[in-house]
């Protein structure tokens, strides 16, 4: 193991550059990374098939 490529660092610094690296993708690059972790923790179908339920609101008079 290589010692000097070990970075110790506080939670609340990963914090910091977790927000700032979110702050600055584009709509397209966070709705891929939705799509992607959705997809790992799911399956393919979940971004590909369809919808399970239907929800309706109806209004009555």
């Amino acid at each position: 193991m290589n010692r000097k490529q070990i970075v110790i660092a506080s939670r609340d610094a990963l914090e910091e550059s977790d927000d700032e690296y979110w702050n600055h993708t584009t709509m397209e690059e966070k709705l891929e990374t939705i799509t992607f972790l959705r997809e790992c923790f799911y399956g393919e179908e979940a971004t590909t098939g369809r919808l399970q339920r239907v929800h309706t609101m109806l209004k009555l008079k």
